[in-house]
C-alpha cells in the first residue's frame, strides 16, 4: 500500500469508503508541504479542498485588520480540515497555517463531492463527523459563556487532547506544541492568568509542561477532574 493510501484511510472522514473509492482518492490527491509558519489558505478565500494532515501540525485561526490572531484548534496527523469543501462557493471563515513543518495530503473539493456522490455509503461517516465538529463548537461557546476559567482552559485542553488523540478521553498521555501564549489566544486570555491555571493541572498531575509543549499525562482522569468542577 502506498503512503499517500495509507494516509487516506487512516482520515476518519474517508472511513466509509469501499476500496475502490480509496483507490479514486489516491488518485485525486496530491502531497504539499508547509515550512513551520507557512501559510496553507487564507481566511476569506474561495477555493475549495479537503486536506489531510500526514506530518506535523496545522493551525486553524483568524487575523483581524490590525493583525491579530485568534486560534480555534491546532490539528495534528490523521486530521483533516478544509469543511467549506461541502459547501462550495463559500468563503473560509478561517485560515490555516502550518504550526510546524507539516505535509498534507490535498483532495480538491469537486473531486471530493463526486466521489461521495459515486459513493454514497461513505455519507453517514462524514455527517457523523461534521454533526461531532458543530457539537465540539457549541461545547466552547456554552464553556466561554457559562463555566468558571479553570473549566475552560481545562476543557479545552481535553478536547485538543481528544482531537490528537482521535477520539474520546482515554488513558494514554497525548502532547501538542502548545505554549502558554497559544493557550491565552484561543481563551482570551493573559499569558498569566493561564499559566496559573495550568500550574494547578501540574500540580495534580494531570499536565506536564515542557518547552513548548503540553502533556495531558492522562485524559480520562483530566475529564473525571473537570466533572468534579462547580459550573
Amino acid at each position: 500500500m502506498s503512503e499517500l493510501k495509507k494516509v487516506l484511510r487512516a482520515c476518519p472522514l474517508l472511513g466509509g469508503l469501499p476500496d475502490p473509492g480509496f483507490a479514486e482518492a489516491e488518485d485525486l490527491a496530491r502531497w504539499r508541504s508547509f515550512h513551520a509558519g507557512e501559510g496553507i489558505y487564507d481566511k476569506g478565500s474561495m477555493q475549495s479542498s479537503l486536506c489531510v494532515i500526514a506530518e506535523g501540525t496545522v493551525r486553524i485561526s483568524s487575523v483581524n485588520a490590525e493583525g491579530r490572531e485568534a486560534t480555534l484548534i491546532i490539528f495534528g496527523p490523521g486530521a483533516w480540515f478544509g469543511d467549506t469543501v461541502f459547501s462550495p462557493g463559500t468563503p473560509r471563515v478561517y485560515g490555516a497555517t502550518a504550526h510546524d513543518a507539516a505535509r498534507i495530503a490535498e483532495l480538491p473539493g469537486e473531486g471530493f463531492r463526486k466521489l461521495l456522490a459515486r459513493y454514497p455509503q461513505a455519507y453517514p461517516v462524514a455527517l457523523d463527523l461534521l454533526s461531532r465538529r458543530l457539537w465540539s463548537a457549541m461545547s466552547i461557546i456554552a464553556d466561554d459563556a457559562l463555566r468558571g476559567i479553570e473549566a475552560r482552559v481545562g476543557r479545552r485542553l481535553l478536547f485538543l487532547a481528544q482531537i490528537q488523540g482521535h477520539g474520546d478521553a482515554r488513558d494514554r498521555p497525548v502532547t501538542f506544541r502548545l505554549t502558554r501564549e497559544h493557550i491565552g489566544n484561543m481563551m482570551g486570555m493573559t499569558r498569566q492568568g493561564v499559566h496559573r491555571v495550568i500550574k494547578n493541572f501540574e500540580r495534580e498531575g494531570l499536565l506536564k509542561l515542557d518547552y513548548g509543549r503540553i502533556t495531558v499525562t492522562n485524559p480520562r482522569a483530566l475529564q473525571a477532574y473537570l466533572t468534579d468542577l462547580p459550573d
